[in-house]
């Protein structure tokens, strides 16, 4: 009962919000941002939100810190470590909260990943490939780096009903729709979504298990498969599906509203200080 009531206080509260103003404003209509400045900005309007609470930014999270996660909850995980400062690096860093027993949870994880300069190429006039005679190049596989740090943080997250992870993506390699881009001679050029020789959407939703993008999946899901129970900790992922650049502001009412989730489902947790005068 008192997490569904932590869960509606926390809802009415992100209803009270003022929004952005004097946080973000015009500043993101003014140049483009990364994801790390705006998870600045995210942070910023979370301590304005709720101002009981603490927060904190990083960086990165070290492997040390992920095997020791590990080891609380089996003393016969998190025993390898090859590389003794190795560490993982989201491009948009960590936000985390101070819970009424002074540990930190995480409560935002924020990357952005642009894949396939078609587009721009097209639009510019230029032919690619190995003798320049081509619209089109083969996509390459670099995002599928991505895979990494959101298994670590899932490592790091193992305890946790939450998994906050959100994936931005931009780039031709990220259709979801097909699109007509015209060369500055005016010849018309067809960038289909469902190409396989473009489209790199289908080696990221391993990391959400295939559940729809565009969705805040920041709650975990629990499935039923005969007697067990399994639980699922989804990325997040985003894409703008003609292949264009993300407005600044979207994603950080994207990353905002993943952030809020994650409080709402740690609510319990952070009841002392919420209810405190």
């Amino acid at each position: 009962m008192a997490k569904k009531n932590q869960s509606k206080r926390l809802t009415a509260q992100q209803k009270e919000s003022h929004g952005v103003v004097g946080i973000f404003g015009k500043e993101a209509k003014l140049h483009d941002m990364t994801v790390g400045e705006i998870s600045h900005h995210v942070i910023k309007q979370l301590e304005e939100d709720f101002p009981q609470l603490v927060f904190r930014y990083r960086l990165s999270i070290e492997k040390k810190e992920i095997n020791e996660a590990l080891k609380k909850i089996d003393s016969e995980l998190g025993q390898t470590l090859f590389v003794e400062n190795a560490s993982i690096i989201p491009d948009g860093g960590i936000i985390e909260v101070k819970d009424d027993n002074d540990k930190w949870r995480v409560v935002l994880v924020s990357e952005a990943k642009h894949q396939g300069k078609d587009i721009e190429n097209i639009k510019k006039g230029e032919l690619v490939g190995k003798n320049k005679n081509q619209d089109l190049i083969l996509a390459g596989n670099a995002i599928e780096r991505s895979h990494k740090n959101i298994s670590e943080i899932a490592n790091f997250m193992l305890a946790e009903s939450h998994f906050p992870y959100v994936l931005f993506l931009e780039g031709s390699n990220f259709l979801t729709e097909t699109i007509k881009v015209t060369r500055p001679d005016g010849r018309v050029v067809t960038l289909e979504y469902n190409s396989s020789m473009l489209n790199r959407l289908d080696r990221l939703t391993a990391a959400n298990y295939g559940m729809p993008i565009n969705a805040n999946l920041c709650k975990n899901k629990f499935v039923k498969h005969g007697d067990k129970s399994i639980m699922l900790q989804a990325a997040s992922i985003y894409t703008q599906g003609d292949g264009g650049s993300w407005d600044a502001m979207k994603m950080f009412d994207i990353m905002l509203e993943i952030s809020k989730t994650s409080l709402q489902v740690l609510g319990s947790d952070l009841f002392k200080q919420l209810t405190k005068k």
